[in-house]
């Protein structure tokens, strides 16, 4: 995690950050100079996370309207104008048997957070980012949106839904300026996965994903708003070389194939 200044002066929000992949985005943000609040369910841990980053905890429930809106609220009152947002927030259910023998609620719930979560956060930042001029959005979805033979039928569809609704999201912003990304961390070792997978399993190094988020929100990514980018399996500087024919030939992108 190297120090710099490429988001000196920038304000974040990083969601789902007391832990796991969110507290590594939270932090490598802070270390490239961004003012970062810190948000999720779990005071205390949002609170560390927070105190190391030289930010501010804000404890909220993604899935919660008014608790979303206070969040976005109180970063600009107490950080100033929000320029990064990071959807970060998300839950997994063990579906250990069949998906008809899970409990529609707590089914339904997975979507609550990863899906109404994206989306209410989307909502609540994103008049602030037009008045003031501009901002970036990136969302955490999953290769779990894309890769068969998985058996999670809640986080699966959930994921791929913040994937459709990040690259439509990006669509009806690109007039304004206003780049969205849906990104995979890949598969990282986290109080989420753990247990999950085998230790054999091709974990990804946690660093990654942090890193991508620094490079998306510094701007060097913009040109490929709307495209799904994979922490490990895409590297940032041959993304940017090749920003032009990722577009034209609709690469990075999950489609149907006939």
């Amino acid at each position: 995690m190297a120090s710099g200044t490429e988001l000196a002066g920038r304000v974040a929000l990083v969601t789902g950050g007391g832990r796991g992949i969110g507290r590594g985005i939270a932090l490598e943000l802070a270390q490239a100079g961004a003012r970062v609040a810190v948000a999720a369910r779990s005071a205390g841990e949002i609170e560390e996370t927070a105190a190391e980053a030289g930010g501010i905890a804000i404890q909220a429930d993604m899935s919660d309207r008014e608790a979303v809106e206070h969040m976005v609220e109180r970063t600009e009152s107490e950080l100033g104008p929000l320029d990064v947002l990071v959807c970060n927030a998300g839950m997994m259910l063990r579906e250990d048997g069949a998906a008809w023998s899970v409990e529609p609620e707590d089914w339904w719930r997975v979507f609550e957070v990863n899906v109404l979560g994206v989306y209410l956060c989307c909502r609540a930042a994103i008049p602030r980012m037009l008045a003031h001029g501009g901002g970036r959005i990136v969302n955490v979805a999953s290769g779990a949106a894309y890769l068969p033979g998985l058996r999670d039928t809640a986080y699966s569809a959930s994921k791929a839904a913040v994937h459709r609704f990040s690259e439509n999201l990006a669509s009806q912003l690109a007039p304004h300026g206003i780049p969205v990304f849906s990104i995979s961390p890949g598969l990282v070792r986290t109080a989420m996965t753990e247990g999950t997978f085998a230790d054999d399993a091709p974990w990804t190094p946690p660093e990654l994903a942090p890193s991508l988020v620094r490079a998306l929100a510094s701007g060097r990514l913009d040109a490929l708003s709307g495209r799904y980018i994979h922490a490990e399996h895409d590297d940032v500087g041959d993304l940017e070389r090749r920003a032009d024919e990722i577009v034209a030939e609709d690469l990075n992108a999950i489609r149907l194939r006939r």
